[in-house]
């Protein structure tokens, strides 16, 4: 998401980085080409505008003018910018003085309103808080029924009626969290194919039986400047709270992440960045500014690998490479654990300067990952832990056990053998020189 828009500015700025100083002509002809930029980017026109505007008010600015480094002064600038536009700061939730806090999500049919409510759901249980879910979308076949999977995936409580009374379903389902003790209720409620009066009305109902703290607007991040016009039209009838913009993982343009605070003045609270339940993240303007920017994210990467990595682990890990006692096996494990953080390209494009550094189409393909646990699967616990006994016969059984060719188990190995040496290397303080990773070959 908004990867084209990233390489287009930074072939804007790698162009200023070639001129000395920058004159007020060189200013306008990057506000021109940041414009065109973020209407590609499916921003809103009126947005993409003043975004401009801005930039130029300050990138003429003498300090910038006179800067023996403009390419530097217009990134921050641009960056200072971008972090404004999205919202400024990470919004969190509002939780009620007097339980249970209402959480009520709306949005249109198909924008993934009742998974989200099971990962909000969920990642408020992480956080040491229960909730209690209610299934008020009485029109959508199957949707009642979803919710209920989800809740026992999770282990949550869901509140569900044979009605066909989605207020009334709801108003119940916050006494029945009062009177649990539970101190959330998410609310799922109905959508249309588009915006109209009943669905609108129904929500108003549902706002006033139910005094929700929170309102969030879900919206598909894929349906773009769509998008924003939608939430302005709930945001109007109902005033939301905040968004979560669901399918950031995606390819599209992105331009609603750009537009929809700026038009609706309701900060985007979290993202949808994969199909599991674990896959919602709180949103954060700065890191995704830096990211745009081809800056990195570390704060994220590392928030990231704490959640699949606990402090044992990683002391029990640093002591196997210190002694090189790091097998297969081990790294296999870490590759599962890897796995568990999201996308390898997205993880390596989370390191600054990563991003300007790899290939333009950079692409680890889960099929090399699948391809290197087919094959570790097939060696033999001795294998794992000794490949220095892997002769041509061992190799040729391997390969034929995985469905891959010989070739690849001795690449495999070959770069396994050259990690573990730079491993060793780390522990006894040395400059490694850094190998590929091990049966892993960049698209």
């Amino acid at each position: 998401m908004l990867e084209a828009l990233g390489e287009r500015l930074g072939a804007i700025f790698a162009r200023l980085g070639s001129r000395g100083r920058l004159t007020e002509s060189d200013v306008n002809e990057v506000a021109r080409e940041v414009r065109v930029a973020l209407l590609e980017a499916d921003v809103n026109l009126s947005v993409a505008k003043d975004f401009v505007n801005a930039i130029k008010a300050k990138a003429v600015g003498a300090d910038v003018l006179a800067s023996l480094t403009p390419a530097q002064s217009v990134i921050k600038i641009v960056h200072e910018e971008l972090v404004s536009l999205m919202g400024g700061a990470e919004a969190r939730l509002l939780f009620a003085d007097a339980p249970p806090t209402v959480i009520m999500l709306v949005g249109l049919q198909g924008s993934g309103k009742t998974t989200h409510a099971g990962k909000l759901a969920l990642r408020l249980k992480e956080q040491g808080r229960r909730s209690l879910l209610v299934a008020a979308d009485v029109y959508r076949p199957a949707a009642i029924d979803q919710l209920q999977t989800l809740g026992k995936q999770i282990d949550l409580p869901v509140w569900a009626e044979n009605s066909n009374d989605p207020v009334a379903i709801a108003k119940h389902g916050v006494e029945e969290a009062k009177r649990l003790g539970i101190p959330t209720v998410i609310i799922d409620t109905a959508g249309r194919l588009q915006i109209d009066e009943l669905l609108m009305v129904e929500l108003e109902k549902i706002k006033a039986a139910t005094q929700p703290k929170e309102i969030l607007f879900v919206a598909d991040a894929m349906t773009g400047q769509e998008a924003t016009t939608v939430a302005k039209g709930f945001d109007a009838r109902l005033g939301i709270t905040g968004i979560i913009l669901t399918k950031m993982d995606g390819d599209a343009r992105g331009g609603a992440a750009l537009s929809i605070f700026k038009l609706t003045g309701a900060p985007i609270k979290f993202v949808g960045v994969g199909e599991k339940l674990s896959a919602l993240e709180p949103f954060y303007p700065d890191r995704l500014a830096s990211r745009i920017l081809g800056m990195g994210d570390v704060l994220t990467l590392i928030e990231r690998t704490q959640n699949v990595y606990s402090l044992e682990q990683a002391k029990e890990l640093e002591q196997k490479f210190r002694k090189n006692e790091f097998t297969l096996d081990d790294f296999l494990a870490q590759l599962r654990q890897v796995r568990k953080m999201g996308s390898m390209t997205d993880i390596l494009k989370m390191i600054p300067g990563m991003s300007k550094a790899l290939p333009k189409d950079f692409e680890i393909d889960d099929k090399d990952i699948n391809r290197v646990e087919a094959i570790i699967c097939s060696m033999t616990r001795q294998e794992r832990h000794r490949p220095d006994v892997l002769n041509a016969s061992r190799r040729r059984r391997i390969a034929s056990g995985s469905g891959t060719q010989v070739a690849d188990v001795n690449r495999l190995v070959k770069q396994f053998e050259q990690t573990r040496g730079m491993m060793k290397q780390m522990g006894g303080g040395k400059r490694p020189r850094i190998p590929s990773l091990p049966g892993v070959r960049a698209r």
